[in-house]
This record gives structure tokens, C-alpha cells and sequence, in this order.
């Protein structure tokens, strides 16, 4: 599962480097925006293509430092990286809409309404992702959009529809900067704005079974208190989009273990009891897959502040990057997940250690 976080998503190019490389292949990958992105570059080539097109598109869309402010204005050359973004967009991913800034009223569209154009995503993505491929069906792939009119989650699935670029561009198209995306005729925004976490769609999912489920956060839940505004804008944003993850795991928690209790419950009945047509309704409810859910928590960088996530800068990519891959390498290692565990819990959290250390704190 793949949270949306704009610059920040290299941190997961890292994760499924280190899966890759230990022979883990997901057989299904969902996400939001730029993880919708990443995880239609996975399904939408072969195994051995995915981290040279995951490359690819990390090397096309960072935005090289065009001075050297190290050691005369520290700190500046972070803020100008920032605006250059801001005023030049990033090359392969998003160009300004100039006349989205003549004025709130001016009838920009509803396709084009956005103070950025993303065709050059789109035709990157074109390029970059085997649609067909994605279609087949292996890997499973599952992206989250808001629907503007409804206010309702869509999950669109290859195992349910034909998933093109469009789908991908619903997944990540974030208001006010990107204008929503039409797909079957209805407009979609960034499903970040509704679910930045997409857990549900995988622990609701039917018929259940037995998972090994790695979830890559981008966005700190648990944070020191801010003391400074650039602080508290930093802050701000970690608390928005780390989408209540934790309440939403304990919820799926008590549900799947509610499921083992029936199930056990319906062990200890009398066989005429459960032959029963309303018992056997009843029985249905029950379940004995077990879910373990893995935590990976992209770090924060010691110059990071609420820009984090429009950082392409080549260094704060590669960081990420890097740091996805060295933890992913050590949970693998650890494999958390073997063991004996409670008969009653059907979801197992494994938290990321950079959050217990936080949490602890």
C-alpha cells in the first residue's frame, strides 16, 4: 500500500528495490497519487523493467539545483529549488497554467481548472507504463480517487475494469494545483483528499485471505511539538495526510478479531445447530485468515520542512530513496511476521522502529 506525498514517494522506489531484490514480488499493490504513479510503473511492466522505468521517471522529474548557496545563505537553496517549482513547474510531471491566475472568476473549465497542466505527466506515464500489461492482471492494481461531485472514495481495480492513464492521473490529481481528471465521463480528484492511506481496501477486501501486507507511509503520525511556524506548517501537513492510520488499524483490528471469535464460537456449536440455514448466515461472518501489516515510515530529513513534499531536488530524492531500500532491508531480515501470535487477531501491526521511537518519546 502506497501513500500519496508528491517528492516524497522516492522513499518507496527504495522499499520495492529492497523487496525486489530479496525475491518479493507483490501480487497486488494499491495507491494514492504519487503512489498510484509508482505502483502503475510495478504493475505496468515486466519484473525485470520496473526499477530501470521507476528510474526513469525519478530522474525526469527531479529538479537539478541551478545555484550553490552551501555555505553563503543556508537554507536558501532549498527555498529557491521551492519557487522555481513553484514558477516553472517540473519538467516530465506539471507546467503553470498561466490563465488560472487571471482571477478566482475566470472560466478556466472543469478539466482545466488548476494553476498547473499536467499533460507532461500524462504523456511521461504514456511511455513509461504497459497498460495492457497492467490489464492482465498480474500484478493486481488498485488506485484511489475522490469523485468532485459525490464526495465518494473510487477504487478503481484491474480486477474489476480496464485501468488506463487516466485512471492514474484521478489517482493524483491534487486541488487547486492540478486540475481533476475525467474518467467515464465524471471528474475525479487526488484520493489523498478522502483516504491518503487506502488500508481499507485491502482489509475490507472479500474473500479474505491470508496476507503479507507492507504499508509505506510518507507522513509522520507522531511529531515532536512545533515551536516555530516554518514548525508548525511542517507539522501540519505530517497530521493531515498520515490520514489517522493508527485508528484506522485498530478499527480492522477489532473487526478481524470479531471474525475469529464468531468463527471460534461456531466450532463449539452442535453440528444440527449449524446446519441451520440462519446459523449458517450467521457462521459467514466468522473468518481464520490472519494479516499481518507492516509499517515502513519515510524519515524526516534533518533540512526538511512543509515544501517536503515538492522537494525533487536530486539529493533529497536519492535520500529517500536510500532510506526506503535500508529499511525495507531490515524488516526483511527480521521478518516480523513469523512467530506465534494470539489465535484471536486477524490483523498484526509491525510498526516501523522510527515510530515506536517517536511514539515513546
Amino acid at each position: 500500500m502506497l501513500q500519496a506525498g508528491g517528492a516524497l514517494g522516492s522513499y518507496q522506489v527504495g522499499v520495492y528495490q529492497a523487496l525486489q531484490e530479496a525475491g518479493v514480488e507483490p501480487d497486488w499493490i494499491v495507491g494514492t497519487s504519487i503512489g498510484a504513479i509508482n505502483a502503475s510503473l510495478i504493475a505496468g511492466n515486466a519484473p525485470q523493467d520496473r526499477l530501470p522505468r521507476l528510474n526513469e521517471f525519478w530522474s525526469r522529474v527531479q529538479r537539478a539545483p541551478q545555484c550553490d548557496f552551501r555555505g553563503v545563505l543556508p537554507g536558501f537553496g532549498d527555498k529557491w529549488s521551492f519557487w522555481r517549482t513553484l514558477t516553472h513547474g517540473i519538467p516530465g510531471f506539471f507546467t503553470p497554467n498561466p490563465l488560472a491566475h487571471a482571477g478566482d472568476g475566470f472560466p478556466l473549465g472543469a478539466d482545466h481548472a488548476g494553476y498547473y497542466s499536467t499533460a507532461p505527466l500524462e504523456a511521461t506515464l504514456s511511455e513509461l507504463v504497459d497498460f495492457k500489461l497492467i490489464n492482465r492482471g498480474s500484478p493486481r492494481l488498485t488506485v484511489g480517487a475522490a469523485h468532485v461531485r459525490t464526495s465518494q472514495m473510487t477504487y478503481f481495480d484491474s480486477r474489476r475494469c480496464e485501468l488506463d492513464v487516466k485512471h492514474i492521473m484521478a489517482s493524483g490529481a491534487l486541488p487547486p494545483a492540478f486540475p481533476a481528471a475525467r474518467v467515464n465521463g465524471e471528474l475525479y480528484w487526488d484520493g489523498g483528499i478522502l483516504s491518503n492511506t487506502p488500508t481499507e481496501v485491502v482489509l475490507d477486501d472479500n474473500p479474505r485471505r491470508d496476507s503479507l501486507i507492507f504499508t509505506v507511509h510518507l507522513w509522520n503520525p507522531v511529531g515532536a511539538e512545533p515551536t516555530t511556524m516554518a514548525e508548525v506548517l511542517n507539522r501540519h501537513k505530517d497530521v493531515q495526510y498520515s490520514s489517522r492510520i493508527v485508528s484506522q488499524i485498530t478499527r480492522h483490528q477489532q473487526a478481524h478479531r470479531l471474525r475469529h471469535v464468531i468463527n471460534e464460537l461456531a466450532a463449539r456449536l452442535p453440528e444440527s445447530e449449524r446446519d441451520r440455514p440462519e446459523v449458517r448466515e450467521l457462521m459467514s461472518y466468522g473468518c481464520q485468515t490472519r494479516m499481518h501489516v507492516v509499517q515502513l515510515l519515510a524519515p524526516q530529513l534533518s533540512h526538511e520542512d512543509h515544501t517536503k513534499d515538492v522537494d525533487f531536488s536530486p539529493a533529497g530524492i536519492r535520500q529517500r530513496w536510500d532510506a526506503g531500500y535500508a529499511h525495507t532491508k531490515a524488516v526483511l531480515e527480521r521478518e516480523p511476521w513469523v512467530g506465534q501470535f494470539d489465535p484471536l487477531s486477524g490483523v498484526i501491526l509491525h510498526e516501523a522502529a522510527e515510530y515506536r521511537a517517536l511514539a515513546a518519546e
